[in-house]
């Protein structure tokens, strides 16, 4: 994804208020994966989104879930629905093939 993908992430997460999911990050530098954060104003792009290989959305309730999944569906992102919420992707492994939520 590209900074401005990010950005409108950040923003339509920021902006569920109350609702915002926590979240974490896998870097493409370290293979480091961050432990869950749910502030998204200012640390979700600390440090840029360049290495951001994949964010995870964890939700915790199926009110959270729906504004989160209409959130998503209206930016239109790489990712899929897993177990804990969301993974959405940075960059991916050339031949794997994404679908969009």
């Amino acid at each position: 994804m590209n900074n401005t993908k990010w950005e409108e992430l950040r923003l339509a997460m920021h902006g569920l208020g109350n609702l915002h999911p926590q979240w974490r990050t896998k870097s493409t530098d370290s293979d480091f994966v961050s432990p869950w954060e749910g502030e998204w104003f200012y640390h979700f792009y600390a440090g840029g989104y360049k290495d951001i290989e994949w964010v995870e959305i964890k939700v915790s309730s199926s009110q959270q879930d729906a504004v989160v999944l209409s959130a998503l569906k209206a930016i239109h992102v790489p990712g899929q629905k897993t177990d804990v919420g969301y993974k959405l992707y940075g960059y991916l492994t050339e031949g794997k093939p994404v679908e969009y939520i």
